[in-house]
């Protein structure tokens, strides 16, 4: 069934991706040279990114819990996430809230793992690259990080900059040794292919 509650909210995160962006480029400081989203940008944006965050871990959850599983599901919830984060990146370069060799290195991670998985689904042997810890670390890490650093602003005192940062180039490091791990659980099949 495609318009189950799971796919509804896939498509929702979606929605969200051109929200969240375009939000950052609403007029703000006209009389000012910084280009620099202002306060209330960065909240509205890092909110829309929380809910649409939100959405993701609910429609794993509403599928797992109510049997609603499906073909078009499973393809079109990663490809959400991972248009998703990849928007928040372009975005965060585009402001020097992040480097681009970040943003290629974690793109460029996705990008692979996702062509890795395809592949290894296409000779019936997905099961060898199915999601690891080390991969939901990895995806928390981020998304944590992607959400600070839209967001920005000091809460408090504290250096909300900062600590995205030091998040994001975590789960840069994070991003290369998950790639690591699910090349080596697939290289035994790939060596065997071109035998």
């Amino acid at each position: 069934m495609f318009w189950n509650i799971p796919n509804i909210l896939t498509v929702l995160r979606m929605a969200l991706i051109p929200v969240f962006v375009g939000i950052f480029y609403l007029p703000h400081n006209l009389f000012a040279l910084s280009v620099q989203p202002t306060h209330p940008l960065n909240l509205m944006a890092a909110s829309v990114f929380a809910l649409a965050s939100f959405t993701d871990w609910l429609d794993g959850y509403w599928a797992r819990r109510y049997n609603q599983t499906s073909a078009f599901g499973a393809f079109l919830d990663p490809v959400a996430d991972k248009l998703m984060v990849a928007a928040a990146l372009i975005v965060l370069v585009e402001f020097d809230r992040v480097g681009a060799v970040v943003c290629l290195i974690i793109i460029g991670r996705e990008i692979a793992i996702s062509a890795l998985r395809e592949w290894m689904a296409s000779i019936g042997k997905s099961s060898h690259v199915a999601v690891a810890l080390i991969g939901k670390i990895k995806t928390a890490a981020q998304m944590i990080a992607i959400l600070l650093l839209l967001y920005f602003d000091p809460i408090g005192g504290v250096n909300i900059a900062l600590i995205g940062t030091i998040l994001i180039y975590l789960s840069a490091i994070l991003t290369l040794v998950s790639m690591g791990y699910y090349l080596k659980a697939a290289w035994p099949i790939i060596k065997d292919s071109y035998r």
